[in-house]
C-alpha cells in the first residue's frame, strides 16, 4: 500500500467524517464544534448565513484584540507593593561614628605646609588688591610649581566674547593680551575658578567657577590635598587620624558597659578612621532587648575641634551613619552630623525592603550577576548600589586617566592620581564627573539590592552640658582622659549620642507579581467565553482542525509530486509500452523468418567446442513484465 493512501486512512480513521477535501473539513466543523457562531452558518438562510458569518468574524476578532492586550498586560510583569507591619526582637544596627576632619592638623602640617601658605597668600591678594602685596616680599618664596599644577583664576564673564582671566600670582592679563588691574572697583566683576589642564602649559583647558570664593577654596585645597595624601602609606594615614582611646570616652549599651574596643577600625578616605559598633564582622549581631532610649547605645565623644585642618574641614562635628551588618558605610551619601557641644538623640525605626526578582524587577540577590567589579569586597562587606557605583566610576578612572582617585579603593596594580606622576588628573577627573554618558553607563550597569533595610530616624537636640554641670562634667572627662586635674576638654569637642529604637514595630514593604498565570488564564478564557461562548475544549476542536488541515496539505503535496513524477516520466518516453500479447506476436515473428531463410541460431551454426557445457535454454524464457506499475495491486 503506498504513502498517499495510508495517510488517507489513518485521517479516516482519526476523524471519522466526511473531510478529505478543505470544504469538506470546514462544514465538518462547523456542524459538530461547540462554539457558537459557525453552526448557524451553515445552516441558515443566505441572508442570516451572511449576517452570523460577519458577527462571527467581528467577534473573533474582538476575542484575538483582547487576548493580545491581556497577554502584553502579562509580559510587562508589574508588581503591586504591600505594607505589613509587625513585632520582634530585632538586631540593633551597626553604628558607624567619625570625625567630620579626616586629619589631626599636628599630624599633617608638615606635608601641607606650602600647600597652607600657597592659599594664605592667594587669599590675601584676592581680599587686599592692592600694589606691594605680590609674592616677591615673601619669605621662604612660594613654590609656584605646586600653584601651577592646579592654579587658582578670576574670571570676568560679562563679556562672553572677551572674557577676563586673571591668575593671581601673574602679570594681569585679559584674553585678548591686554594688561589690566584688579582694583577695588573691578574686583566685584570677578569669579573665583579652578583651572584644570590636560597637562601643565597646554592650552585644552577648563574653569571650574563657583559663585563664592569659599567653595573655589575649598575644592582647590581638596583637589591638591588629594594629590598630596594620595602618596603617603595607608598606615601613615591611620596614624595620623583620631584615634579611638582619644575619640571615644564612654560606652554603654543598654545596661552593659562598653569602651572603643567593642568598635571596629575603618578607614575612610572622607573622614579617616572610622569606628563601627556592632559590626557583625567578628562576632554576632547584638539584638536590643526593648526599644526606648534605657536599652540603646550612649556615647559620649571628643571630635578634639582645635586641631581641625582650617582650608580642608569647614564643619565641625562627628559623622555617623547607620548601616545593616557586614554593609559598607557611606557615609558621604547617608551620614549625618552631630553638633558639638550638644546630646543628639535618635530613635529609629526598620523599614524592610523585598522586591522581586527578575523578570518583576531589575534587582540582584548578591551582585554576583552585575558586570562591575566590586572593589569594596576587598572589606568583606555585602554588595550595595553604591559600592558598585563607586567601582564603576573607579574603574572608568583608571581606564581613561590611567590611576585611581584618592576617594574610592584602588584596582589590583594601579597606583592613586597625584599632579607629580598624572600632571592632567584632574582635568581628566572633572571631565569624568561631569560626564552624563559615563554617569549613565554605571547607572545602566549596576542593581538595586533585592532585599534591604532601611533606618528611618528622629532627631533631636538639646545643649549639654548645661551651664550648671559643664564643670563637674568636663573636668571627670578629662581625668578619664588624661588622668589629669587640668580641664582639657570644652564645650566645642564633645558630643553625646543616644541611639535606641523608639518601638518595635517594623514595616515590611514587600513586592508581589500584579499579574499571574492564573490570571492570564482566566482572563482568556472569560474573553472567549464572553464573546465567543467557548472554552477549553473549543480550543482543542480548534487545534483538531488544524492538524486536519496540515494532514489534508500533506496528502495533496505527495499527490502533486507523484504526478509531477509521472509527467516527466511521459516526457522522457512519449510511446506507451508494449503489452504482453505484442511481445509474444514479435517474438513469434522473429522464429517464423529463421526457418524462411534457413539460418540456424548462433548457438547451432557453430558447435561447441571440447569441454563447454551446454547451453542454458532456460534463460531465454520471456520474463512476465511489470507493465502496471507499483498501483496495479489496488485492491
Amino acid at each position: 500500500m503506498n504513502l498517499k493512501k495510508y495517510l488517507v486512512r489513518a485521517l479516516h480513521r482519526l476523524q471519522k467524517g466526511p473531510g478529505y477535501t478543505y470544504k469538506e473539513l470546514l462544514v465538518w466543523y462547523c456542524d459538530n464544534t461547540n462554539t457558537h457562531g459557525p453552526k448557524r452558518i451553515i445552516k441558515e438562510g443566505p441572508k442570516k448565513k451572511l449576517i452570523w458569518f460577519f458577527l462571527t468574524l467581528l467577534f473573533a476578532s474582538l476575542v484575538f484584540w483582547q487576548w493580545g492586550i491581556l497577554i502584553n498586560t502579562y509580559l510587562s510583569y508589574n508588581v503591586t507593593s504591600s505594607l505589613s507591619i509587625g513585632f520582634k526582637t530585632m538586631k540593633f544596627p551597626a553604628v558607624t561614628v567619625c570625625n567630620a576632619n579626616p586629619f589631626k592638623y599636628s599630624e599633617v602640617k608638615h606635608l601641607l605646609k606650602e600647600l597652607d601658605r600657597l592659599i594664605e597668600a592667594a587669599l590675601e591678594r584676592i581680599l587686599q588688591p592692592t600694589p606691594g602685596n605680590g609674592t616677591e616680599n615673601l619669605s621662604p618664596p612660594l613654590d609656584l610649581e605646586l600653584w601651577n599644577q592646579i592654579p587658582l583664576v578670576l574670571i570676568d564673564e560679562h563679556d562672553k566674547d572677551n572674557p577676563i582671566i586673571l591668575d593671581i600670582f601673574e602679570t594681569n592679563k585679559t584674553a585678548g593680551g591686554n594688561d589690566t588691574a584688579m582694583g577695588n572697583e573691578t574686583k566685584k566683576k570677578y569669579k573665583l575658578a579652578v583651572k584644570l589642564c590636560s597637562h601643565q602649559g597646554s592650552d585644552n583647558c577648563t574653569y571650574r567657577n563657583f559663585t563664592s570664593a569659599a567653595q573655589a577654596v575649598t575644592e582647590w585645597y581638596i583637589l591638591q590635598s588629594t594629590s598630596i595624601l594620595s602618596k603617603v602609606p595607608l598606615h601613615e594615614r591611620i596614624r595620623m587620624g583620631y584615634q579611638a582611646e582619644d575619640m571615644i570616652l564612654a560606652c554603654l549599651y543598654g545596661a552593659e558597659p562598653c569602651n572603643y574596643k567593642n568598635f571596629t577600625q575603618i578607614y575612610h578616605p572622607d573622614h579617616g578612621n572610622c569606628y563601627i559598633f556592632n559590626w557583625g564582622m567578628d562576632e554576632e549581631a547584638l539584638n536590643s532587648s526593648n526599644p526606648g532610649a534605657e536599652f540603646g547605645l550612649k556615647l559620649i565623644l571628643d571630635i578634639s575641634q582645635q586641631d581641625y585642618i582650617p582650608y580642608l574641614s569647614s564643619a565641625a562635628g562627628a559623622r555617623l551613619m547607620l548601616h545593616q551588618q557586614k554593609s559598607f558605610p557611606f557615609l558621604k551619601d547617608q551620614g549625618i552630623y552631630a553638633m558639638a557641644g550638644t546630646e543628639t538623640s535618635i530613635g529609629v525605626l526598620v523599614d524592610e525592603l523585598e522586591r522581586m526578582g527578575y523578570p518583576y524587577s531589575d534587582c540582584t540577590m548578591n551582585g554576583s550577576d552585575v558586570p562591575v567589579k566590586n572593589l569594596y569586597s576587598q572589606y568583606n562587606t555585602s554588595y550595595s548600589i553604591q559600592a558598585c557605583l563607586r567601582s564603576c566610576f573607579q574603574n572608568h578612572m583608571v581606564e581613561i586617566c590611567g590611576c585611581g582617585h584618592y576617594m574610592f579603593p584602588l584596582p589590583e596594580g594601579v597606583n592613586y592620581c597625584n599632579n607629580e606622576d598624572n600632571p592632567g588628573w584632574a582635568y581628566c577627573y572633572s571631565s569624568l564627573r561631569s560626564s552624563i554618558k559615563q554617569r549613565q553607563i554605571c547607572i545602566d550597569s549596576c542593581k538595586e539590592t533585592c532585599n534591604d533595610t532601611q533606618y528611618k530616624m528622629t532627631i533631636s537636640m538639646a545643649d549639654w552640658p548645661s551651664e550648671a554641670s559643664e564643670d563637674w562634667i568636663f573636668h571627670i572627662l578629662s581625668y578619664e582622659r588624661d588622668m589629669s586635674t587640668n580641664v582639657t576638654l570644652d564645650r566645642n569637642g564633645i558630643i553625646k549620642l543616644n541611639i535606641y529604637f523608639q518601638e518595635y514595630n517594623y514595616r515590611t514593604i514587600s513586592e508581589s507579581a500584579a499579574t499571574t498565570i492564573v490570571w492570564l488564564l482566566s482572563s482568556l478564557g472569560g474573553q472567549f467565553g464572553f464573546w465567543m461562548g467557548g472554552s477549553v475544549l473549543c480550543l482543542i476542536e480548534f487545534g483538531e482542525i488544524i492538524i486536519d488541515s496540515l494532514w489534508i496539505t500533506i496528502i495533496n503535496v505527495i499527490g502533486w509530486c507523484k504526478g509531477l513524477k509521472q509527467r516527466r516520466a511521459r516526457a522522457r518516453y512519449p510511446d506507451a509500452p508494449p503489452t504482453v500479447s505484442e511481445l509474444v506476436e514479435a517474438h513469434t515473428n522473429l522464429g517464423f523468418q529463421h526457418e524462411a531463410t534457413g539460418a540456424l541460431p548462433r548457438d547451432e551454426a557453430l558447435p561447441p567446442e571440447p569441454g563447454t557445457p551446454p547451453p542454458n535454454y532456460d534463460s531465454l524464457r520471456v520474463q512476465p513484465l511489470d507493465v502496471l506499475g507499483p498501483d496495479s495491486d489496488a485492491e
